[in-house]
């Protein structure tokens, strides 16, 4: 499976405090946080499949999205720390 095929969509679910990953309609995964004044906790993230940039792909447009609104991102989840440690631009 490559994602260059698949048609993936990343979108805030606000009433279970998370954002998802869809893939091809499908749930592929999520990113849960808890909304703080001023900043959001990313707490944890689970992708459905590994080592295909599903995770990358959520957590890419999760911290576009909750920087677009001017919060500051802690990173208690070891994927979005791992991830901001690789791509310090995001």
């Amino acid at each position: 499976m490559s994602l260059d095929h698949d048609v993936v969509t990343v979108s805030d679910n606000r009433e279970e405090s998370r954002f998802e990953v869809h893939l091809d309609g499908q749930l592929g995964g999520f990113a849960e946080y808890t909304l703080e004044p001023g900043r959001i906790v990313f707490t944890h993230t689970e992708v459905a499949v590994e080592g295909k940039g599903l995770g990358s792909a959520l957590v890419k447009q999760a911290l576009a999205d909750v920087r677009e609104r001017g919060l500051e991102v802690v990173p208690e989840c070891p994927f979005v720390r791992g991830y901001l440690e690789r791509h310090p631009e995001a």
